[in-house]
């Protein structure tokens, strides 16, 4: 099972940035579409954008796009959201998995996530 674990959280004012990492100790990344999801407090946790193994199609949700934007890096194994831009609203626990991009489905267990908070 792939045990992904994610980084780069924190506190930022609202309009400032963030990259979020999301990296795996025993697994390639690189031939896996990796999806990253968020929570925030009192809602379900909802996808956030997702790459694609095959042709490196990315995948926003309406409430990110313009703003939010995922990469591989795959000599490091790691797939990154750098989030521009951002609003109060982002404010989540943000996770990273393997998914299936077209449908936003999570595979596997769920890391510890990074916590993300945009303050106004």
């Amino acid at each position: 099972q792939v045990q992904l674990v994610e980084s780069g959280g924190g506190l930022v004012q609202a309009g400032g940035s963030l990259r979020l990492s999301c990296t795996a100790s025993e697994f390639r990344l690189d031939y896996l579409p990796i999806g990253w999801f968020r929570q925030a407090p009192g809602k379900e946790r909802a996808g956030v954008s997702c790459i694609s193994s095959s042709d490196g199609s990315t995948y926003y949700a309406d409430s990110v796009k313009g703003r939010f934007t995922i990469s591989r890096d795959n000599a490091k194994n790691t797939v990154y959201l750098q989030m521009n831009s951002l609003k109060p609203e982002d404010t989540a626990v943000y996770y990273c998995a393997t998914a299936r991009c077209s449908s936003w489905t999570p595979f596997g267990s769920w890391g510890q996530g990074t916590q993300v908070t945009v303050s106004s």
